[in-house]
């Protein structure tokens, strides 16, 4: 199976077990906005609940706010949404499709990569065990010209991004003979800058009415708030203030499911600091956060660093963590050294003044910034492509199961009486009650147990325990691993410390 083909496959399987679902399925849906079904966002509360944990439980210098998707239009003049808060966009007059000009010469890259990783596995085959694939990337000649052109392609392109040089982009895509995807053809039109803001009104009568916008970001919530917090929390710096909130984007180029929507989630905190501290910080920031990542058990080498090759305008060092997504290794999460851009700019635009003084120094500054800012919906995207796998079993049959990290299922475990008389169900209430106070169980008496099994397994449920005719005897159930389908008897009351040790979040939490 091919990874755009196991793709396809996630978005079915996510729609069929309760995980996404198109927004307004019923009128057609709406273009890149979905929902979370029951198990969605049962998955989405948990990933939620990992990172503020690990943001405000484990960091006592980290606290959490709420600020309000509405906000006063002269924000985003100071932060530079109004003005800079743009995409260069190129439309292809065949297709009367709309891209982004950058992430067409990012896929264009991508393919390059790929060729790049087929001549690898060419030569993998080829030499066996004495293959040393590095040697093999830097002089087997295909890689080497391809390697070349990349390097090329990606200066063109940065420089061209810093310098908003929108002919120069269309010349990349024109000198690189990229076509559109639609139509194959290479006919473009110039590339364009297009604001990313929703715009609408605040006011009962129509000539009083105020524009405003939603927030494309949660972050500018935490600055205007930067005064409150440290005041009344008695803040010292350096310290932190964590947010998780809604954003609005209206993104022309949606798509890839739930990795690019115009409503999406965000999970940011803004680390306030000495001037002068901030790459040390920022440093310290990437490894907090690949740690938190790789934390999760989803395989170190499906995660990577990208340095920026252009900086936001606030920024003067910025990465994205990148995840390998069934489409190739995207952006996760981004951190970034936002200097004193945001403070200072409120600071002029609201003249109220937003220093810090530092007892120790006897001074007063305005503090740096270190962001970390990781999309709620991305990550989501990212734990099911992981999981969702199909399995050849020993007797022939395919299973289809979705291997989440436990502390993050959506059902930690299955209570399933064998039969649906002499006791068991009653038995199996029993548990339930026991259980449904520290987990999140799901009760299921119909089909076989093999059929059970198998819906289990397909929304990833860690544990299923069945009651039988034994257990009226001997007051032991069966416990199922999903990941290994091996079961074991287990004292009733021994079943919640069993649970507890593989799916609480402080299993999780204990490890970083």
């Amino acid at each position: 199976m091919t990874q755009e083909e196991l793709f396809k496959v996630l978005v079915a399987h996510c729609k069929e077990y309760g995980f996404i679902f198109p927004s307004s399925e019923i009128y057609d849906g709406l273009g890149a906005v979905y929902d979370y079904g029951q198990m969605g966002s049962e998955l989405k509360n948990n990933i939620k609940n990992y990172w503020w944990a690990a943001m405000t439980r484990l960091n006592t210098n980290i606290v959490g706010i709420d600020s309000c998707i509405f906000m006063h239009p002269r924000i985003w003049e100071a932060s530079g949404h109004v003005g800079a808060f743009n995409d260069p966009l190129i439309d292809n007059k065949d297709s009367k499709k709309r891209y982004r000009a950058d992430v067409l010469i990012e896929d264009y890259i991508a393919k390059l990569e790929e060729k790049n990783n087929k001549e690898v596995e060419k030569g993998r085959r080829k030499f066996g065990e004495s293959f040393d694939e590095e040697k093999f990337r830097q002089t087997n000649p295909n890689c080497v010209r391809n390697n070349e052109k990349m390097e090329q392609v990606r200066k063109r392109m940065a420089d061209a991004l810093n310098a908003n040089d929108l002919k120069e982009l269309r010349q990349i895509i024109i000198d690189c003979e990229i076509s559109c995807p639609i139509s194959g053809t290479k006919n473009w039109t110039d590339v364009r800058q297009f604001n990313l803001m929703f715009a609408t009104q605040m006011g009962s009568v129509d000539g009083e009415a105020n524009t405003i916008y939603l927030r494309p970001e949660t972050a500018q919530g935490i600055f205007v708030n930067y005064l409150n917090v440290q005041k009344t929390g008695r803040m010292k710096i350096p310290f932190g203030i964590a947010q998780i909130g809604k954003a609005f984007r209206n993104e022309i180029v949606a798509r890839q499911f739930i990795f690019r929507m115009r409503e999406f989630e965000q999970m940011e905190m803004q680390f306030f600091i000495k001037p002068g501290t901030e790459l040390d910080w920022f440093a310290k920031w990437k490894e907090n956060r690949m740690a938190w990542h790789v934390n999760l058990g989803m395989g170190a080498e499906n995660y990577r660093f990208h340095d920026h090759d252009k900086l936001a305008h606030y920024a003067n060092a910025a990465t994205d963590i990148e995840f390998n997504f069934p489409f190739g290794f995207k952006e996760l999460e981004g951190i970034h050294s936002r200097t004193d851009f945001d403070l200072g700019n409120h600071q002029k635009f609201s003249g109220k003044k937003i220093q810090y003084f530092d007892p120790e120094s006897g001074e007063n500054y305005t503090p740096y910034v270190v962001e970390t800012s990781i999309g709620v919906d991305r990550m989501v995207l990212a734990v099911l492509s992981h999981a969702l796998r199909e399995e050849t079993l020993e007797n022939g049959e395919t299973r289809v199961v979705m291997a989440i990290p436990a502390p993050l299922a959506p059902v930690k475990v299955a209570v399933l009486p064998l039969v649906k008389k002499d006791g068991l169900p009653e038995v199996a209430q029993k548990i339930m009650n026991m259980l449904k106070f520290d987990f999140n169980c799901q009760y299921d008496e119909k089909d076989s147990i093999g059929k059970r099994y198998r819906r289990q397994d397909a929304i990833g449920t860690p544990f299923c325990v069945t009651i039988d005719h034994d257990t009226l005897e001997d007051g032991a159930v069966t416990v199922r691993y999903r990941d290994t389908m091996t079961q074991e008897r287990v004292k009733i009351e021994d079943l919640p410390a069993l649970i507890h040790k593989e799916v609480d979040l402080s299993v999780l939490l204990r490890n970083l």
